[in-house]
């Protein structure tokens, strides 16, 4: 103590030594803040613009773009039109993503209004219960509803056994459509339950107090109010349908009901000399649709500051009482999630137990564990899984980081194209998974110093692929709880001489870890259930869940696809579960 209380004090000059400010190098006058920066830009504009280009491009030559010599020419888009009979194709798209759209809106936004504005029962329940399809990919939904609910279904035989006939038919485009909405009603509801959840209640409060009854004020206030998310969610799910290539492939290509996705598949893939300009010319047709909801839905969304309700003074909620009507309410959800989504689960993993599975025997006659050694004997099947693991894994990952990394970008800093790589993150929600797979076909084909050759054929193409088709929800996952972060921490870190580049690192680094964590899960349950693009780009060495169960599907192995599938199901659930249990109470994640 005495040695601490004479030693002598510290002069200004070493106190002014200690604290001085770091200092960067900045070659050729570039900050390294900016270096980063621009190549984060350069990155996801890369990723980007490597399918479209070559789709846009391949459209405009009359040959494939790997082969010398291609002439500028229109006649793709000609014939398309002409000789294709692109036109029923598109009036069966319309037709499709239209009714999906519908039955969607009609499952969530009912259920999305009873659960959190009314005194239904059970609530957190049925809150819960509704996001289990999401996890699903609508590939294996499609597999149990044509086991439980197709022509020879378990469920159809029973129902044509006692009434002499099934009163629905899923080879039709109502049929697909009620099976796409089943997978993707909890996208909608999720957005609209979330902007109920958010929004005040004053205004119900108001007038419950001068009489008016619950569906009066659903009527009149509530719904409303909810025009953003509904119309936010009907132009995702319409666009959505519009590329989706499971149901229609498994219902439509039977009875030749072709909507946009399915013909690609079958003029490229099982085509046996595809005319690549149509291709093109089809694809791009399909990623201006596409592009263009994009655009019509923020054009319906810009005056949205009419809608706004959360105000400082908020209210606390009043359910509305339905009476004796939330038991129909519950009667309701019960039946769109055990019909549309336990039923057929149900149904594929008995099948995957079972070497017939029929109702007019008992499926504890044919219990076998067969259909699990065939997948676990044979080299290509087992590859198969690895495959979907490491794509998945190492995908979700690296889109993870490209994602943290524009987030600050876009959200955390001073670069004059910030918003630019925003919109460019955002762009991959809009294009087909199947577009998308035949563009970085063509891109890799068409690739430089022979850069594409190493890649196609290779899992990194499906790592690219898939990954890119994630990235938007990575950003979507990650912006939010970036947001949450106060910009005083930024402030602090560069009045003590951190530059951009260390405050993310000292800071924002350790505070954005557990929405990392969420957007990696996110990430690695969407790649490991999407299969689209991978279509063009796998082959016999490097097939995933979903190729491997198409290919089984059309060899008519049942038994071997509904053990993929429970398997796909399984792992699934133990992604969520785990996710759950290491992100219990980090809501910002």
């Amino acid at each position: 103590m005495a040695a601490a209380a004479t030693a002598p004090p510290r002069s200004s000059e070493d106190q002014g030594t200690a604290y001085e400010p770091p200092r960067y190098r900045r070659p050729l006058g570039i900050g390294r803040d900016l270096v980063v920066q621009y190549a984060v830009l350069a990155v996801v504009a890369l990723l980007v613009l490597a399918p479209i280009v070559p789709t846009v491009w391949q459209a405009l030559v009359d040959r494939p773009l790997y082969e010398e010599g291609g002439v500028f020419t229109l006649n793709g888009y000609v014939e398309l039109f002409t000789q294709a009979r692109f036109g029923i194709v598109v009036l069966n798209t319309f037709v499709f993503a239209s009714l999906t759209t519908i039955f969607s809106l009609v499952i969530a936004v009912p259920i999305a209004i009873a659960v959190t504005r009314t005194d239904l029962p059970g609530s957190r329940f049925f809150a819960f219960t509704m996001q289990w399809p999401f996890f699903i990919s609508s590939l294996v939904l499609g597999f149990g509803w044509i086991m439980m609910y197709g022509p020879a279904g378990f469920v159809s035989v029973w129902v044509r056994g006692i009434f002499g006939e099934v009163p629905w038919s899923l080879y039709t485009l109502p049929g697909m459509a009620m099976t796409e909405a089943v997978a993707l009603a909890p996208i909608a509801y999720v957005f609209c339950a979330n902007a109920l959840r958010q929004s005040d209640a004053s205004l119900e409060s108001a007038a419950q107090i001068c009489g008016s009854g619950p569906f009066r004020t659903i009527r009149q206030i509530v719904l409303p109010m909810m025009r953003p998310p509904i119309v936010y969610s009907s132009i995702l799910v319409f666009s959505m349908s519009v590329e989706t290539l499971s149901v229609p492939l498994l219902y439509g290509q039977p009875v030749n009901i072709d909507v946009f996705s399915t013909f690609l598949y079958r003029n490229g893939i099982q085509s046996i000399n595809p005319d690549y300009t149509v291709l093109g010319a089809a694809s791009t047709i399909i990623l201006l649709v596409t592009l263009s909801l994009v655009f019509v839905q923020a054009k319906l969304l810009k005056n949205g500051a009419r809608f706004v309700s959360v105000r400082g003074k908020a209210t606390r909620l009043r359910p509305l009482d339905l009476g004796w009507l939330k038991w129909v309410v519950v009667g309701f959800i019960a039946f769109y999630v055990i019909f549309g989504a336990l039923i057929p689960i149900a149904g594929l993993v008995i099948r995957s137990f079972t070497r017939i599975f029929t109702p007019l025997r008992s499926p504890l006659e044919f219990i076998t564990t067969d259909n699990y050694a065939t997948i676990f004997t044979i080299d290509a099947y087992v590859k198969s899984i690895w495959n979907s693991l490491i794509v998945a894994a190492v995908g979700a990952v690296i889109m993870s980081v490209i994602a943290v990394l524009a987030v600050i970008v876009a959200r955390r800093s001073t670069f004059r194209f910030g918003r630019i790589v925003e919109y460019i993150c955002l762009i991959p929600q809009s294009i087909p998974g199947i577009v998308l797979g035949l563009g970085f076909f063509w891109a890799f084909a068409y690739a430089p110093f022979g850069i594409g050759v190493a890649i196609q054929g290779t899992l990194w193409a499906l790592i690219i692929a898939l990954g890119l088709r994630a990235l938007p929800s990575a950003f979507g996952s990650m912006a939010p709880a970036l947001m949450q972060v106060g910009e005083e921490l930024d402030k602090a870190a560069r009045v003590s001489g951190a530059d951009w580049l260390m405050t993310f690192f000292r800071v924002l680094r350790a505070l954005l870890v557990p929405a990392f964590v969420g957007a990696v899960i996110l990430g690695f349950v969407l790649m490991l259930k999407e299969y689209s693009a991978a279509v063009f780009l796998s082959n016999a060495d490097t097939q995933i869940f979903g190729t491997m169960m198409l290919s089984l599907w059309t060899q008519g192995d049942a038994g071997a696809v509904a053990a993929i599938a429970a398997m796909q199901i399984a792992l699934t659930a133990l992604i969520v579960a785990i996710a759950n249990w290491l992100l219990k109470g980090k809501h910002h994640a």
